[in-house]
């Protein structure tokens, strides 16, 4: 273990699961500080995680809940400035455009090298709130870790110095590949008596579809014209907000419709692995469909993750029910004629975390040289 002391922050499901290996190795390699700003307060959305990937817990769990947008991420900055003052460390670690990940805000001030993975995507649409917070930390980031090329692109593209940008690659793979035996062992299915290729799952979270009363209608109602046609279970992954503006809305809850509280990630990916197809909002699916030859759509008007649509692995659909249901039907014919697409060259790394943990370890020390100055005597 080296002197170098790594600081760690997340806040989300997702962050966990991409992360989870790269912890793993800096635990191993490096003076390692975990920093979970609990911005997901929820078991099923928080802790299960952590169990599942058998992480150890965060050295600091902070409390940011708040009513209000600027409430939490007042919250998210004042806390980890509290921690990252108290820990003093050389490097941060940041991933994705949660607002978690917006505490970079704090080590820019501190003068704290930043290292982003996750950086560079863009869906050019700021009806997505996560738009804006990618702007903001890729730019305020010190080095910045795309998992393709066009992410690296669209940071070059807005002025980013070439030597502060490095490809990684996404990290899903290698996690998916380390816990695959354990999503292979899930019973889910057994506990739902579903049957393989026998059932659709949905995951609908996003702000723009879940807070648009449009947008939430249509779904729905495509999600019953599936149900009238194929007569098979639709299993809806329902967060908690999701639940609340469904009950608010009093949308139809066809009988064929299971509102289920989130899975865990063995469960989910299994009931993806194993089912009709997949619709979902969320940018993970473009990922796994790629990886894992899953029928999908995405249930968004905007994505981040071009190279999904550039291989042709799932169907940006929009929300109108007619397009939803025709896609449906396209996704699973060509299943059926066993039509086959490639998976992006960058979904496909396997050692995504020893080369983040390379690059942190190799340039924490070089950053605050190019970046900072010391101050006039």
């Amino acid at each position: 273990m080296t002197n170098l002391k790594v600081m760690t922050i997340l806040g989300t499901r997702p962050e966990i699961i991409r992360l989870s290996e790269v912890i793993k190795k800096l635990d191993k390699y490096v003076d390692h500080i975990l920093v979970h700003t609990n911005q997901n307060y929820d078991y099923e959305l928080n802790q299960i995680f952590f169990e599942e990937l058998n992480l150890r817990n965060p050295d600091y769990v902070l409390n940011v809940k708040s009513s209000s947008i600027g409430g939490q991420i007042g919250n998210i900055l004042s806390q980890t400035e509290e921690v990252v003052l108290k820990e003093k460390p050389d490097a941060i670690l940041i991933l994705g455009d949660t607002n978690s990940a917006l505490s970079c805000i704090v080590a820019k001030r501190l003068k704290i090298p930043i290292f982003h993975m996750e950086a560079g995507n863009r869906c050019f649409d700021d009806r997505v709130p996560e738009e804006i917070n990618r702007r903001i930390v890729d730019h305020t980031a010190d080095i910045n870790l795309p998992y393709t090329e066009h992410a690296r692109r669209n940071l070059l593209r807005e002025g980013l110095s070439p030597d502060s940008i490095y490809v990684s690659g996404s990290p899903m793979a290698e996690v998916l590949e380390t816990n695959m035996e354990k999503i292979e062992n899930s019973s889910i299915l057994d506990k739902l008596a579903l049957e393989k290729e026998k059932y659709f799952l949905v995951s609908i979270h996003r702000e723009e579809n879940v807070d648009n009363t449009d947008n939430l209608k249509n779904i729905f109602n495509a999600l019953e014209s599936i149900a009238d046609k194929y007569d098979y279970p639709i299993i809806i992954s329902t967060h908690p907000r999701t639940r609340k503006r469904i009950d608010d809305l009093k949308i139809k809850i066809h009988d064929q419709f299971i509102l289920h509280k989130p899975f865990g990630m063995f469960d989910f990916v299994k009931l993806q692995k194993k089912s009709f197809c997949v619709l979902s909002d969320s940018g993970t699916i473009h990922e796994d469909a790629g990886i894992m030859g899953i029928p999908s759509l995405v249930v968004r008007e905007s994505s981040e993750r071009p190279e999904a649509y550039d291989t042709g692995n799932v169907i940006l659909t929009g929300t109108d029910p007619k397009t939803i249901l025709m896609s449906v039907d396209i996704v699973r014919r060509q299943s059926e004629e066993n039509i086959k697409f490639s998976n992006p060259y960058d979904y496909q790394e396997l050692n995504v975390s020893d080369k983040v943990v390379r690059l942190i370890v190799g340039m924490s020390k070089i950053v605050p040289k190019k970046k900072y100055y010391l101050p006039l005597e």
